[in-house]
């Protein structure tokens, strides 16, 4: 485990700045979930050098904990700045499973500035870079994001079921956990406190909040532990039990390691709530004041919290039997609380001052006040009515688009399945197998056996990719050779000549395209056109169409469509043969540009000579997705 005293008794000793970057950016990778304040000295140092010195590998790095710690200090806008430059450079340097990790990262941060739809994204983003390049560590962290969503549209069965899941993945990793694995443990059970507080299960929410503190504490993980503190001390006070919430609150109002004023804030009004219970109205006051200074720094518009802060002292006022002050402040928090519309805190400030104007024998007021409360109270329960209407669309929406993705998966999984069933068409099995035994009973057993191993190769790749989505294109060109070598040497005895052209723009190693989604057009040039050929030629040519997709274009100098169907209508055996994969590969373009619309991703081109309009041949332009699976 990184060791930070002796990283920076290292960086003490280290003048050379190449020297410092390296151990710059260890310890910023710590500091960022451990000292926010270290960690930005730290960068602000690494700036500079990176000015001077420009290593991608460094700027990354420096984008991706800079990213960690304005959302740590809950600056979400500025993480979302730096975690967009992040993936720019990921996308030209990166492997799957780092952009995979810094997706599932964004996801959290426009959580945060409540974009869902957005999370959903790139969520999705993250497991589908995962696909091929499964990691159960970066699993756990996509499941447990995903639990946060449905904690957001509020459907806690669902919430808890995922958290729990994400919990159990961390557990049963085969390697000794990071610091990032803890930091989503304590988000799972954050979360899973958050849902037993809601459903008023006040015991378990206290254990979660501990379970939180616990790990915070012993990593030294308190980036953001005044929050963690005050959820421990708020379900302590729905317990009742005063003296531990009391206890936590003043953890949260002393750490200095979170700089969230709103934890703070909430610190100080809750501490004040639990001073006025205990009628120590002086030190309540104190508090109640100390928490509206720390609400104003952070929003002058935080009606909300304004409201609740005069209601209590209203009702502390009450108590010292002051009642213009008390009257003063209940109206003050019903302003408030009219600002924002907030019907349940309305309905109780009615029944508070109810309360009041009966005690002061006022019954008029007492009786309008009644009236007032259970009205707001009838708003009120329209109002919950209408979040939870709004809640269940949002959770039908987004199980709606869930479902859709995965529909469309499964059935792009089935049409490749089928299509890598109709392709290999026995004609070509049957010719090459014929040609490899001709060669064993004429004796060249050097041709047999070259042949042999190729024919092989190519059956044991089909049955190898059959199992995947996603292969390079460099494999999809390797096999596109060998079964154009396999044709060209055995079935066709040398009639056949291919040409394979990859423009150089194409990183072929590193960019992703469906399982051999070219050679059904191949096949079709060779039985459709080349077939009655004595000299038959194929161009197989790919470039670059724009940033998410390739164009591949497939151009024989066969007999063309026209005297090919008439060969279809008069020979029977080639009438049997009926290109199926061509079919089913355009439905599979279809779902893999995830287009419900009918876009043309296949053009057939007949191609003709100019002077006398004699068929030359068809050309076939194919448009690829590109999957990135580096």
């Amino acid at each position: 485990m990184l060791n930070p005293q002796t990283l920076e008794q290292k960086l003490q000793q280290r003048k050379d700045p190449m020297q410092r970057l390296a151990l710059i950016d260890q310890l910023a990778c710590h500091y960022a979930f451990t000292n926010v304040s270290r960690a930005r000295q730290l960068l602000e140092e690494e700036h500079r050098i990176l000015r001077v010195f420009n290593y991608s590998d460094f700027r990354l790095n420096y984008h991706l904990n800079l990213a960690t710690i304005e959302n740590n200090l809950y600056h979400f806008a500025e993480a979302e700045k730096a975690f967009q430059k992040a993936i720019t450079i990921l996308e030209d340097i990166g492997t799957a499973k780092q952009l995979a990790e810094v997706y599932i990262d964004y996801a959290g941060t426009l959580m945060n500035l409540e974009r869902l739809d957005e999370t959903t994204m790139f969520l999705d983003k993250a497991a589908k870079s995962l696909r091929n390049f499964p990691d159960q560590g970066l699993q756990s962290r996509i499941t447990c994001r995903e639990g946060f969503l449905q904690l957001h549209y509020a459907d806690y069965p669902k919430a808890i079921e995922l958290l729990l899941e994400a919990k159990k993945l961390i557990a049963s990793l085969d390697r000794p956990l990071e610091l990032k694995d803890n930091y989503f443990l304590t988000l799972i059970h954050s979360g899973l406190g958050k849902i037993y507080d809601r459903n008023d299960e006040y015991d378990k929410s206290v254990q979660a909040y501990l379970r939180v503190v616990n790990m915070c504490e012993n990593l030294q993980m308190r980036t953001r532990i005044a929050w963690h503190y005050v959820n421990v001390g708020t379900a302590y006070m729905a317990l009742n039990d005063l003296e531990n919430a009391e206890l936590y609150f003043r953890k949260a109002i002393n750490t200095r390691d979170d700089a969230s004023r709103q934890a703070r804030a909430g610190a100080f009004a809750n501490l004040g709530f639990c001073y006025f219970y205990n009628e120590r109205y002086k030190e309540a006051l104190e508090h109640f004041d100390k928490a509206e200074r720390l609400y104003k720094e952070t929003s002058e518009e935080d009606y909300t919290n304004f409201s609740i802060l005069a209601l209590w002292r209203g009702r502390l006022y009450s108590e010292l039997d002051q009642p213009e002050d008390a009257l003063e402040h209940y109206a003050e928090a019903y302003g408030y609380a009219s600002k924002v519309e907030d019907h349940k805190q309305l309905a109780s400030i009615c029944k508070y001052m109810a309360s009041f104007y009966a005690e002061e024998g006022d019954y008029k007021n007492a009786y309008d006040y009644q009236l007032l409360h259970d009205k707001f109270v009838e708003q009120y329960n329209e109002q919950l009515d209408k979040r939870q209407q709004a809640e269940l669309e949002a959770k039908y929406e987004a199980a709606k688009k869930r479902q859709e993705t995965e529909l469309l998966r499964l059935e792009a999984t089935r049409l490749q399945l089928k299509a890598l069933r109709a392709q290999m068409n026995p004609h070509f099995m049957y010719n090459a197998l014929n040609a490899i035994q001709n060669y064993i009973t004429s004796n060249e057993v050097n041709s047999a056996s070259k042949y042999l191993a190729k024919f092989a190769k190519l059956m044991r790749q089909s049955l190898d990719y059959s199992e995947l989505e996603i292969i390079p294109l460099e494999q999809e060109i390797a096999f596109l050779q060998d079964y154009l070598y396999i044709n060209e040497k055995l079935r066709f005895e040398d009639r056949l000549k291919y040409e394979i052209k990859v423009d150089d723009e194409i990183e072929e190693d590193i960019l992703g395209v469906p399982t051999m989604i070219v050679q059904p057009y191949v096949e079709n040039a060779i039985e459709h056109g080349l077939r009655t050929r004595k000299k038959g030629l194929i161009k197989v040519d790919f470039s670059m169409f724009d940033d998410d997709t390739i164009l591949c274009v497939v151009e024989d100098n066969g007999i063309g469509r026209e005297k090919a169907h008439q060969l279809q209508t008069q020979d029977s055996k080639y009438q049997n043969h009926r290109s199926r994969g061509t079919s089913i590969t355009e439905k599979r373009l279809q779902i893999l540009h995830n287009s419900k619309d009918k876009g043309v991703f296949v053009k057939t081109i007949d191609l003709k000579d100019a002077k006398t309009g004699e068929p030359k041949g068809t050309r076939v332009e194919i448009m690829i997705p590109i999957v990135d699976i580096r």
